[in-house]
């Protein structure tokens, strides 16, 4: 409904609402007051040679479900909103069913995790049932991206390892997890220069972990760089304050190789965290922070004793 803005809509789904009630009735009406058609009570068609419709009148059974599902249908139109902008005399709407419940479920986990609010990281990670609670709640707000062993996959990051876009510590964990992320490199090929030169610089890109490149190429690219070194810094370090990735490494989350780096100077990327402030209390992005944490800092986690 967000498409119709025009100030008319709402007035036609109201009329075209009612309208729909009433021809039901009307519908009702004509054919309760229909006539026998032939004097054997059949409304005259035959089909098959003997096949004959009877001419009954409708049950009346039926016929008073009919109008108590109208009058059930008006009734509520009455009280909640289905009236074009009409808001229903309960006034109900479903973001304050939605805010409701989850206050109501915010109120009750919240004795659960009164215990965790003056716990650091360190303790929240080593701790048996602020673990089971992370991990629940890992399971059920991210591993639908990062995967159900947290080890992320193509556009995804790993929280097992090290590397960290926007930095590891706890509290820019939970930063991430309470506002979202998002992280965008605009297409660089016009900063760069030509075609020639963007895949000189994937190769020097591709030299500065070590991995397989053209070793011409990369020197030639190297001076090309500077335009990269903005956001990922002279060495290609990164910065995590911009989400900017460290190039020297050798983890890839858009794709490895020199066709992967072409393309993404080419055509640059965008990514996307949502943000869970709204879905999640600060007790729980706490405990949430603090396992992710410990997934790559030695926590007592399953994840953290594997590696």
């Amino acid at each position: 409904m967000s498409d119709f803005v025009a100030v008319g809509w709402p007035l036609f789904i109201a009329i075209v609402t009612i309208a729909g009630l009433a021809a039901c009735l009307v519908l009702l009406f004509i054919a309760s007051r229909r006539k026998v058609m032939a004097g054997d009570n059949t409304t005259g068609h035959v089909w098959d040679e003997d096949l004959r419709e009877l001419n009954n009148p409708l049950p009346l059974w039926w016929m008073g479900l009919f109008v108590l599902t109208v009058l059930f249908g008006a009734l509520y139109l009455v009280l909640y909103p289905g009236l074009g902008t009409h808001p229903g005399q309960l006034r109900w709407t479903s973001q304050s069913e939605y805010e409701s419940e989850m206050a109501r479920g915010r109120a009750q986990v919240e004795p659960l995790y009164a215990r965790f609010t003056t716990m650091s990281a360190a303790e929240l990670a080593r701790d048996p049932q602020a673990h089971a609670l992370g991990e629940r709640l890992f399971i059920n707000n991210c591993a639908q991206c990062h995967g159900s062993d947290a080890r992320g996959s193509k556009g995804f990051p790993n929280l097992t390892d090290t590397d960290w876009l926007h930095g590891g510590s706890p509290e820019q964990i939970a930063q991430s997890i309470a506002q979202g992320r998002q992280g965008m490199m605009p297409p660089m090929a016009a900063a760069v220069g030509s075609a020639d030169d963007v895949r000189n610089v994937a190769n020097y890109v591709l030299s500065l972990s070590g991995s397989p490149h053209d070793s011409i190429a990369a020197q030639i690219g190297r001076t090309k760089f500077t335009a990269c070194a903005a956001c990922h810094g002279p060495g290609g370090k990164g910065n995590p304050a911009l989400g900017a990735p460290n190039l020297s490494d050798r983890i890839w989350l858009h794709g490895w190789g020199e066709e992967a780096v072409v393309r993404m100077i080419n055509e640059g990327k965008t990514n996307l965290m949502p943000a869970h402030a709204g879905r999640l209390s600060d007790a729980q992005i706490q405990v949430l922070a603090a396992y992710v944490w410990g997934l790559s800092n030695g926590g007592a986690t399953t994840t953290a004793a594997a590696k």
